[in-house]
């Protein structure tokens, strides 16, 4: 929301509150000031633009040619899959649907160009061999896969921007227009003088005064690229407020420098890729609503439609009975921020102002005012709704006072997707300040120091002992864990980490989600090591299937050569909490050995969560592994022993945490790699086995009243593939059921496992279907023991 005209930002300015210098000396702690008053953060995924900020300037979808793996000479159409920083997961056109090729690439280190480049480059373009029998003609392939499709700008895979976040790509001196606050078709050039994290100062072309700076986030739908007035037929010139300042001729001067230097300095149009597309309003003259005051955020006014432009604005006007001066109008559309349907007051407790001029009653009444100056409400379908803030949480905020700072503060109420606001760190007192949910002038808890701003603490943020620890340990500056991926830090000593690294195709093992892992960020840190560490774990807590099993096996991880630190972290699983204290070590020798143990104790690749970076293949060639050889990596191997037949005594061993999992979660028994063929046959055949013999077949039973038929196994079910479980499932009255068994790559050790209570919990089957599936399980067994157990 923008909060004041010019002129008040003016006057304010210069009485300002100013902080105690004393306590900006002594530094703010949000890690210590948090714990010292219970209180809580904010959570970072409810500022929807810091989130944005955040992402590549890549988009999902996005072609270019990059080097072939296997001839590097040669160059192949890619599609971007998702991106992670600077990491692309890109796949070769031809493809298809097809993911087992996809590959992670540094666009700062990968030969990536935009579409056309080996054409006008003289290069060969040449599909990769997996795939250079699939189509007879490429060449038609790829015009049809580029048609209509998007490619990767070039200002992004080479030169100065290469690889650059959305964000960076705005630096000082870029242009932008921007649009008049009170009239929709008026534009005029702004230049950037500084940009923090997104939010941008900017500057009226032809002024040099700083008294008119204006501070906005970039994503600002008043924002716009250079030429975008031009191009739909709108009007260049100053804001009414500041075209007195100047003469036309020097505002046309000024005009003309200013597309010069935006010619020397283009801004790249990725940087309005996130710019929300306007809805259309369904506002009509004359509607009645409820607004936050535009001057003083303090206050929640009547206002009155009094003109509407398009199907994208109109204009509101503060109802004033008084005719005293002139209208007090602003332009809105329908994601304006602010605005509220009639009666939003009432119905949240809170108290409306009287329209200026209006007898002074001690109740105002919507029902009386609108039949006085026979009007209408707008209805509540015209207005946004959302939320995602509770009271008492911390965050940093702009002062709507002086909006080139930002404080400490804290919700003190939430109604509806209003927020009321306490800053902190004032000298004289100032009322509470009601900002919408989506402002883009309030910001989660970190984010000043993660781009190096100054934020004003509270006058008191912490005790006499602790400004002490502050100032004799400097490492203990906080750092958000929310924005660990962008904080560089400074203090490189030897509580400060490098970045850990998610290496999402490394073997995931038992626990942890292997799609979860796929959707984390490619690396956190750097930073001091205990928060680096702490919030990958909590990423890995969040990614497995059952966290509190994962919290459990966590918390009982320990070294006594460990300089740790006892970090409590939480877990959330069916709707309940849990909560365990953590060993983290502190230091950053150790980082590496605490990154392996994590990795064993939740039996994955040792690589991945790791200070290494796996760009291609992991050097243990984890890829090969199946969810039942996650020992592979520790040594350990247990043979599969023979149960009592009925209800599996190997039940116990699936009790235990790393043999089950829920939900479409894999089933893991340690095994020896073997290969088996698949050999099928039909029901009733004794024929020898073939290629194309199911590993069993039946044998029939003859008598009306004789069990059913029992099972004849052509091969050892402890040989069995994946390929072989999923024919033995098909050629059962379970074959519905068989891709279940495919995507757990559930093999013939892991079948013989499965019991009623596991195939309940970890294949989320109803009882009828579960007990029908373990019956044919347990004929497996039966066959198993019969003819091979001994």
């Amino acid at each position: 929301m923008h909060f004041l005209s010019l002129s008040l930002s003016l006057h304010l300015s210069r009485t300002r509150p100013e902080a105690e210098s004393g306590e900006e000396d002594m530094g703010f702690n949000w890690e210590e000031f948090l714990e010292e008053n219970g209180a809580t953060a904010a959570p970072h995924t409810s500022f929807k633009h810091v989130e944005l900020s955040l992402q590549s300037s890549f988009q999902p979808g996005m072609k270019l040619e990059v080097a072939n793996k296997s001839s590097p000479d040669t160059y192949w159409v890619a599609t971007i899959i998702t991106t992670c920083g600077q990491l692309l997961l890109l796949r070769y056109s031809g493809y298809g649907d097809d993911r087992k090729a996809d590959f992670w690439c540094d666009v700062m280190a990968a030969d990536l160009h935009p579409v056309g480049w080996c054409a006008q480059n003289n290069r060969v373009l040449m599909p990769p061999e997996a795939i250079k029998e699939k189509h007879s003609d490429w060449t038609e392939f790829l015009i049809q896969d580029l048609t209509g499709s998007r490619t990767a700008p070039a200002n992004l895979l080479e030169g100065p921007m290469r690889g650059k976040n959305t964000v960076d790509l705005i630096v000082k001196g870029c242009v932008l227009e921007l649009q008049s606050d009170s009239e929709p078709d008026q534009y005029w050039p702004v230049q950037v003088l500084q940009n923090i994290g997104g939010r941008l100062c900017l500057r009226y072309a032809g002024l040099d005064d700083q008294s008119h700076n204006i501070w906005l986030f970039y994503l600002d739908t008043r924002l716009r690229p250079v030429g975008w007035a031009l191009e739909n037929n709108l009007t260049l010139q100053p804001t009414t407020e500041l075209r007195d300042l100047k003469s036309d001729h020097e505002w046309q001067d000024a005009l003309d420098t200013v597309r010069a230097e935006s010619m020397q300095r283009p801004l790249p149009l990725e940087v309005f890729k996130d710019h929300a597309d306007l809805r259309k309003h369904s506002f009509k003259v004359g509607m009645k609503l409820e607004m936050v005051s535009q001057g003083e955020p303090l206050q929640i006014c009547p206002v009155s439609v009094s003109k509407v432009y398009s199907e994208y604005y109109f204009q509101v006007t503060l109802d004033d009975l008084t005719a005293e001066g002139p209208p007090c109008s602003v332009v809105r559309h329908a994601e304006s921020l602010g605005i509220l349907p009639v009666q939003w007051c009432l119905k949240n407790g809170v108290g409306l102002e009287q329209p200026r001029g209006e007898s002074v009653i001690q109740d105002f009444d919507w029902a009386d005012y609108l039949k006085q100056s026979g009007t209408e409400a707008a209805p509540d379908s015209c207005f946004p709704d959302t939320q995602g803030f509770c009271k008492d949480m911390w965050l940093e905020a702009v002062n709507p006072w002086r909006p080139s700072e930002l404080c400490v503060a804290c919700i003190t109420q939430v109604k509806g997707r209003l927020l009321w606001l306490r800053l902190e760190g004032l000298t004289k007192p100032v009322p509470e300040c009601i900002v919408d949910s989506e402002s883009m002038d309030i910001f989660p808890v970190g984010w000043c120091e993660a781009n190096g701003y100054p934020l004003t603490p509270p006058v008191k943020p912490v005790c006499q002992s602790q400004r002490k620890v502050a100032v004799v340990q400097p490492e203990k500056q906080y750092v958000s864990p929310e924005l660990l991926s962008v904080v560089y830090c400074s203090a490189n000593g030897k509580y400060c980490c490098s970045q850990i690294f998610v290496n999402h195709r490394c073997f995931s093992g038992p626990y942890l989600n292997k799609g979860r892992i796929a959707e984390l960020p490619q690396a956190v840190g750097p930073g001091k090591c205990t928060l680096v560490l702490k919030e990958v774990l909590s990423m890995v807590i969040n990614a497995a299937y059952k966290p509190g099993r994962v919290l459990r096996e966590l918390q009982m991880l320990e070294d006594p050569q460990w300089d740790f630190q006892e970090e409590t972290l939480k877990a959330k699983y069916k709707g309940k909490s849990y909560r365990s204290t953590i060993k983290i070590v502190r230091v950053s020798d150790q980082v590496p050995d605490f990154c392996k143990k994590v990795c064993m104790k939740l039996q994955c690749c040792p690589n991945l969560f790791s200070p290494n970076l796996v760009t291609d293949e992991c050097s243990l060639n984890c890829s090969v592994q199946t969810k039942t050889k996650y020992t592979y990596y520790y040594g350990k191997k247990k043979k599969v022993g023979r149960p009592s037949l009925g209800e599996s005594t190997l039940e116990n061993e699936m009790t235990k945490p790393a043999r089950r999992r829920k939900k479409r979660k894999s089933i893991f028994v340690q095994k020896k790699r073997r290969s088996s063929t698949v050999d099928y046959t039909a029901a009733g055949s004794s024929q020898v086995s073939s290629p194309h013999r199911s590993p069993c077949h039946k044998r029939s039973h003859v008598g009306p009243c004789e069990e059913e038929e029992g099972l004849v196994l052509e091969t050892n079910p402890l040989e069995w593939t994946v390929s072989d479980v999923v024919d033995f499932i098909k050629s059962t009255d379970c074959a519905a059921l068989s891709k279940i068994f495919l995507e757990q790559d559930i093999d013939g050790q892991a079948l013989l496992l499965l019991t009623l209570p596991t195939v309940q919990e970890c294949m989320d089957l109803k009882l009828g279907p579960a007990i029908k599936l373990c019956h044919q399980i347990e004929r497996v067994k039966v066959a198993f023991y019969a003819q091979y157990a001994n």
